[in-house]
């Protein structure tokens, strides 16, 4: 055969295999009667170039560490990918792709991965426009970190993302550039599908700004490519995006939606429905394939498509450069294993390293504790990177031997500036990436909410990430109720999955940071103090790694139990003492994880708060889920208030007295003889 008809075939090949992912797409969205079908349609072209020419990876080994990584930002475009990927030769079959968005398949409405990969290949769990964007850029500061780290010989890779016009509308993706661009990332190369279409109609209704200048600002390379369709602009275009090593690239793309739906492309009818079955075997005699036929890979697709051979010749290489790596790099090779392990864990001797503090000490705020544990496991967590939204000063989560990341040298401190949810996606991308152990995001409690859409994918993915909140209380005092938690305890605890540690003291705050490190599988959020407060007797590694205990017995058969979590723990304790004065045997339980807790067998969890036995909890917030291990609770069901802090507890009720009568109340309430109802409630703490 001559070259001529050699190059017409690839051609020909070329555009049958990026028609067979506009097929696949159609039909499955279409026998599921429930999808996206424009997205897919569209952007087929620039998916079938980064999977059989640019993406290095191993569709029989998605999680090679020395992959690059591709995120489908606009998750909704799902069956792009499941498709790509299948075509690929990755473990996702025709049945799957039949399967799509049905009970129990591996093709859901939008990728989802968790600890194992719901879908083989599928990097990252994207669906809220804007997270995937974020968490590619994590996935790039993870690359740089890992490649200064371990050496170019063992991570040497891009990450690529396909990204919508909703994602690029989400302030999540403004704070996420911003910062990739400030970094200067420039192994990050993201194609914007600039198709003028959303679900509510043309863009033009609520979106004029020229995007690629935007992210000229941002400190982005960008680039145009006025036709998806052209395969060799955009070949072009991707070629200068992965060239490009100081700046993170953009490529803009104009795009179809739908094409080449006769009655559909370019209208939002092709974005969030099914094409219909009229319209979809319209679009096959378009195409000039069978109407009749459905789920088809024509002759020969298959083997042109199949990245087996390829990525499998480039893990092979690599495997040859890591082995020779290891045998000349004994130390880094002990940090490698480390990291990548799943789950990954910290070197050996962490534990004997944390400080500890004894009873009488001087009070420590269990932030300022933190601080101390940090620096102690620093050592033994030399892959762990993360910061603060530009509160490092507060929260006081820093590595204080280690750099900051920059532009010009990848520490393991992160500046990532006022962009709470941006750092939230970025720490899932880190995660997601692989080889960082425990990477982490802090900020103050209340602000929490400004990233929930990213802790709540890092629980739903099961990722090894730590949230570290600080300011836990309106015991922070003078900066008033709009930086004082009060709901936000019980809606973390509301997220499946996520673990809540409200230690009590700085032995706790040392145990529950050992515990994350060492055993904690999914996410971890803490809760730390700003307030000073005291070193409590009997606090335990112990009764930490079962999420509860009793830290104080009752002097005689129990008739109280006061359960206390962070920083309310020393009211019960100090309550305690009053109550037994009065006769009345009380026990004090802290409970600084209720999710551990609830992990431990019944008849643990029965010799801590016993059934029979009368049980009042305390906590600066609101009392929603107490219920589960109280009779009553000491809560607070109001915002707070400016004043010094001690000022504001005693206020709202957080003191000693209050507690005593509100433990008076519940015994008289459940026919305890010799007691009677306090007289006075406070403001902000209900009964019951």
């Amino acid at each position: 055969m001559s070259t001529a008809e050699d190059s017409t075939t690839a051609v020909d090949l070329d555009r049958l295999s990026i028609d067979t992912i506009r097929v696949l797409s159609m039909d499955g969205v279409q026998k599921a009667n429930s999808g996206h079908p424009g997205l897919p349609m569209g952007m087929a072209p620039v998916g079938y170039l980064l999977f059989t020419k640019y993406l290095h990876h191993d569709p029989q080994d998605p999680s090679w560490p020395d992959r690059d990584r591709f995120v489908l930002s606009a998750g909704h475009g799902s069956m792009l990918l499941y498709s790509l990927l299948h075509l690929s030769g990755y473990a996702l079959s025709m049945d799957d792709l039949k399967s799509f968005r049905q009970w129990g398949s591996i093709t859901p409405g939008h990728p989802e991965r968790d600890k194992v990969h719901v879908t083989p290949g599928v990097e990252m769990t994207t669906g809220p426009l804007g997270q995937g964007f974020a968490n590619g850029v994590g996935m790039a500061m993870a690359e740089r970190f890992l490649r200064d780290k371990f050496g170019s010989e063992v991570q040497d890779h891009h990450t690529f993302a396909i990204v919508s016009d909703g994602d690029l509308q989400e302030g999540i993706a403004s704070e996420a550039a911003s910062l990739a661009g400030h970094l200067k990332l420039g192994r990050l190369v993201y194609v914007y599908d600039d198709n003028h279409i959303q679900l509510d109609g043309p863009t033009r209704e609520s979106y004029s700004e020229d995007v690629p200048k935007r992210f000229e600002a941002y400190g982005w390379h960008t680039l145009r490519v006025d036709d998806a369709n052209d395969l060799d602009e955009l070949t072009t275009a991707i070629d200068a995006g992965i060239a490009e090593e100081e700046r993170p690239t953009l490529i803009s793309v104009r795009s179809i939606i739908g094409w080449p739906s006769p009655n559909k492309q370019g209208t939002s009818k092709a974005h969030g429905s099914p094409l219909g079955e009229d319209e979809v075997r319209l679009t096959k005699e378009v195409m000039g394939w069978d109407p009749d036929q459905h789920f088809q890979v024509p002759d020969g697709v298959y083997d042109h498509f199949s990245q087996v051979e390829r990525g499998g010749e480039a893990h092979r290489a690599w495997k040859t450069r890591f082995d020779s790596w290891r045998g000349s790099h004994a130390k880094l090779a002990e940090q490698w294993d480390a990291a990548w392990s799943s789950p990954a864990k910290p070197l050996r001797g962490l534990a004997e390293a944390l400080p500890a503090w004894n009873a009488g000490d001087d009070a420590i705020a269990t932030r300022s504790a933190g601080q101390k544990v940090m620096a102690a496991f620093e050592p033994f967590t030399p892959t762990m990177m993360g910061g603060a939204a530009d509160l490092s000063e507060s929260t006081k989560t820093e590595f204080p031997k280690s750099h900051i990341f920059d532009a010009s040298a990848p520490g393991r401190n992160v500046k990532f500036g006022v962009r709470e949810h941006g750092m939230g996606g970025a720490v899932n991308g880190m995660a997601g990436h692989g080889g960082i152990l425990r990477p982490y995001g802090s900020t103050f409690g209340q602000f929490s909410d400004y990233m929930r859409g990213a802790v709540r994918l890092s629980a739903l993915m099961g990722l090894e990430v730590a949230w570290v909140y600080t300011h836990d209380s309106v015991g922070l005092g003078e900066d008033g109720p709009t930086h004082q938690p009060v709901e936000h305890y019980a809606a973390l605890r509301a997220i499946p999955g996520l673990f809540l540690y409200r230690p009590a003291d700085a032995n706790e705050t040392a145990h529950s940071w050992r515990y994350v490190l060492e055993n904690q599988e999914g996410p971890a959020a803490f809760m730390l103090s700003r307030q000073n407060l005291p070193i409590l007797e009997g606090t335990s590694w112990e009764g930490v790694s079962k999420g509860g205990y009793v830290l104080a017995e009752a002097d005689g058969d129990a008739q109280l139990v006061l359960v206390g979590t962070g920083s309310e723990v020393w009211l019960c304790v100090d309550a305690r003492e009053r109550l037994q004065a009065e006769g009345v045997p009380t026990r004090v339980v802290s409970l600084p994880c209720w999710e551990l807790f609830a992990e431990q067998d019944a008849g643990y969890r029965e010799s801590v708060l016993p059934s029979g036995v009368a049980k009042l909890s305390v906590e600066a917030g609101v009392a929603m889920g107490w219920a589960k291990w109280v009779d009553a609770s000491v809560s607070l069901e109001r915002f707070g208030a400016s004043a010094p802090g001690e000022t504001v507890l005693e206020k709202l009720g957080f003191s000693v007295g209050n507690v005593v009568a509100r433990a008076q109340d519940l015994l008289a309430g459940r026919g305890v003889p010799g007691r009677t109802p306090a007289d006075t409630e406070p403001p902000g703490t209900p009964q019951g």
